[in-house]
């Protein structure tokens, strides 16, 4: 009487066309090449027959159920499944249908080798024994061709989101000329200019999200945002930003002020932008009011706060706002979208430095970024019940 190994080899063409049939009727599938569905099933189904020839003990069964057997997706030779995974990945299927795949090899071969036991003789614990061992043996396979789909995928998004925001920047670039080039015109029609200014600021904000992209998708990559320190002044680089969002939308309310020694050794570029991010989250998602800004010198550090009045942000979701492309966030009819307090974290964690939030219906919105004025200082922490920490 034959085992289940045995009976998976001697009936594998039957498996894998079976097999075939269904993974051709998922969309995408049916133009598939026939010897790489072939050759994928039998790898898994030979792999599978042979886990379940060798023996195995408690301690091994018990690392196989916590995922320890699973081959890894850097190792140098890729597992059937994991090509599989990879596979799968670059021609679009969604992970469902990959997963259903191997749902439907599951039900094949186990619907095939019931009925044959069941002609063959009565159900012993020996058939209780292989079935666990199989499914043992198929929840390892998917395991391994998730894990290859899912850093594939993820692969693949980060490169499209990084190539995208680098050829943007060109095209952004030449169109914040020429509406400079143009607005310097003395024979410029007065309504023509304001035009051309709506031009110029769209095309700022346009460049700074395709910069946020591009720092996106290092970060999703594992790496940190670059950074190049210089002695400086965090009030100009405040100042800046200020005047450039004031520049790209007219009418802004920004009150700033500045007390203390507001000198350090940080990136002038990138404290620009997150001073600018963190502005034009206040302006976005705030009451029509007046936005206060201020840079606190004290000892050892100094602090870019930005506040804004505007509905309450329940404290639980606060950590949630500095997620990339977080959604669904609605405070009060307010959502909270996009990269820009990503990339705000992202600049402040590249510094050393930690971010604060508090929220309330008296005093609004304030974001409080401390900063350590030289590399591998302490930040001094928020005050316990005064401020929500992000560190």
């Amino acid at each position: 009487m034959q085992r289940l190994s045995e009976f998976i080899r001697s009936h594998e063409d039957e498996l894998v066309s079976e097999w075939e049939r269904f993974a051709r009727s998922l969309p995408g599938g049916a133009d598939e090449t026939v010897d790489v569905l072939r050759d994928h099933a039998r790898e898994m189904l030979e792999v599978i027959a042979d886990d379940l020839d060798r023996p195995q003990t408690a301690e091994q069964q018990h690392a196989k159920s916590l995922g320890q057997a699973d081959a890894s997706a850097y190792e140098k030779t890729a597992t059937a499944a994991q090509q599989h995974g990879a596979g799968r990945a670059e021609r679009g299927f969604t992970f469902g249908q990959m997963v259903s795949e191997f749902r439907a090899l599951r039900a094949s071969v186990l619907r095939r080798w019931t009925e044959y036991r069941k002609g063959v003789g009565p159900v012993g614990p020996e058939l209780l024994d292989d079935i666990t061992r199989f499914n043992e043996a198929i929840d390892q396979a998917i395991a391994e061709s998730v894990q290859q789909y899912t850093q594939d995928v993820d692969s693949a998004r980060q490169r499209f989101i990084g190539i995208l925001g680098h050829d943007l920047i060109t095209p952004i670039g030449a169109i914040t000329t020429a509406a400079r080039f143009m607005q310097d015109s003395p024979d410029l029609p007065e309504q023509h200019r304001a035009l051309i200014g709506s031009i110029e600021s769209s095309a700022t904000r346009m460049n700074r999200m395709a910069s946020d992209l591009l720092d996106f998708a290092r970060t999703s990559l594992g790496e940190s945002i670059p950074i190049t320190r210089r002695s400086m002044e965090l009030r100009e680089a405040v100042e800046t930003a200020i005047a450039e969002i004031k520049a790209s939308r007219p009418g802004s309310m920004i009150d700033f002020e500045s007390s203390g020694d507001s000198r350090g050794e940080w990136d002038y570029d990138r404290l620009v932008q997150a001073t600018g991010n963190l502005v034009g989250n206040a302006l976005q998602h705030g009451e029509p009011e007046r936005i206060s800004v201020k840079v606190d010198g004290r000892p050892g550090e100094v602090v870019l706060s930005v506040n804004n009045p505007g509905p309450v942000i329940p404290e639980e979701l606060i950590p949630e706002l500095f997620k990339a492309g977080t959604q669904g966030m609605a405070v009060k009819g307010r959502q909270h979208l996009g990269l820009g307090l990503y990339i705000v974290d992202q600049i402040v964690r590249a510094h050393g430095g930690n971010i604060a939030v508090t929220s309330t219906e008296k005093d609004g919105t304030t974001f409080a970024v401390h900063l350590p004025r030289l590399q591998g200082a302490d930040v001094d922490a928020p005050e316990p019940g005064d401020k929500t920490g992000l560190r």
